[in-house]
């Protein structure tokens, strides 16, 4: 064979050295290829470690089914917060803040926390995230100026979390609406609230600057997660464009019940939703009633789940059972997706929806104990 193979070299002209330099090369390509074929699965995971080790950690802390019943039967909101003075996430903020304060602040805190230790092809999504409590102090300021709040009742109400909060902190004088506004100047805030100025100033409501940051948040949120590098990415994508979708079919349902236009509802809706896309939101938009909505969305994720809660809507009125359906499907999804990649994305997803359902939920309780008097199965019929 060997005799064959230097016959057929000596043929052709090639040296015996070059041939054996070229078998060198070929190897070492195919060795290449093998590795990073073998390697690729552990680089995707690798930035993951460390973030997911932390996140468990703190996964630890969420209250699990019998806190939470434990929560549910206290007698009042002050048996709540002694409750809570036992875990240190909470209990921080207790001495200084209202319960339902200490609990934004942790979330505040946990969005940033997020945005520290997030890996690098994920951490702009976690960025904007962070931004939600700069969103939530400009709301409170402009909420301030309608309800005629003096300076005290203003800084209460703003979260101290955020790059903004020294910013809106400066501005809890302000007498009017446009006074925060251009105190908000040189920030990405600025042009966004000067454009819903207008329509505020013509019909003196402040629903257009809140839907404004609303949008401009949830369409940046989707654009940070809008280039799909890999399953990390498309993963997050997702459950970004889900929740993208669930905040449109809030406001078309509940437009639909106050009897709202198309021309009404289209200002305040994302046009690049993630399923529900820009002609399919024109039709929902454009239809008679709610149920013509939830018809309107079959073939979506969304129809089953409507379809659902329309009975009870049915019989209440109320579009809040079809945003609790939405709010459920929203965990579930995420419980789906945390599964579905448990070593790379999955668990940080997992977590932070787990982490807003349970501050979602202590605010629920903590209402219901301090407005109404409610029995057990009534607040536990509320909670996500």
């Amino acid at each position: 064979m060997a005799d064959e193979l230097t016959a057929i070299l000596t043929q052709f002209g090639i040296p015996n050295e070059i041939f054996l330099a070229i078998i060198v090369i070929v190897l070492l390509v195919v060795g290449a290829v093998v590795v990073i074929i073998v390697s690729r699965p552990v680089l995707d995971i690798y930035p993951y470690l460390l973030p997911n080790a932390k996140i468990r950690a703190r996964k630890g802390r969420l209250f699990d089914t019998k806190e939470f019943s434990e929560i549910i039967e206290a007698d009042d909101h002050k048996e709540i917060t002694n409750y809570l003075r036992g875990f240190p996430d909470y209990a921080k903020h207790l001495d200084d803040h209202s319960i339902e304060k200490s609990l934004d602040i942790q979330l505040g805190e946990t969005y940033e926390l997020l945005s520290k230790i997030a890996p690098d092809d994920v951490g702009k999504v976690f960025t904007v995230l962070s931004k939600k409590s700069d969103i939530a102090n400009i709301k409170s300021l402009i909420a301030s100026i309608e309800a005629n709040l003096s300076k005290d009742e203003t800084i209460d109400l703003l979260i101290p979390v955020g790059s903004l909060y020294p910013t809106c902190e400066q501005l809890v004088d302000s007498n009017t609406i446009e006074d925060i506004v251009a105190g908000l100047d040189g920030t990405e805030y600025s042009s966004i609230l000067e454009d819903a100025l207008r329509e505020y100033n013509e019909n003196g409501m402040i629903l257009p600057l809140e839907s404004a940051l609303d949008k401009y948040f949830l369409e940046n949120l989707l654009s940070a997660s809008s280039v799909p590098s890999d399953d990390n990415i498309r993963i997050l994508h997702s459950y970004i464009g889900l929740q993208v979708d669930v905040a449109n079919l809030k406001v078309i349902i509940r437009s639909k019940v106050d009897g709202l236009k198309y021309d009404s509802i289209s200002p305040h809706i994302i046009s690049n939703g993630y399923q529900i896309k820009e002609w399919k939101l024109k039709d929902l938009m454009e239809s008679e009633n709610v149920t013509s909505i939830v018809n309107g969305l079959e073939g979506t994720d969304y129809s089953s789940v409507l379809n659902e809660a329309l009975g009870t809507y049915n019989e209440t009125g109320s579009a809040s059972v079809f945003e609790k359906a939405l709010d459920e499907y929203i965990v579930t999804y995420a419980t789906s997706l945390s599964l579905k990649n448990p070593l790379g994305i999955g668990p940080i997803i997992g977590y932070i929806n787990k982490k807003e359902k349970e501050i979602k939920n202590l605010k629920i309780i903590v209402r219901a104990k301090r407005e109404n008097n409610l029995e057990i199965a009534d607040i536990q019929e509320m909670l996500i």
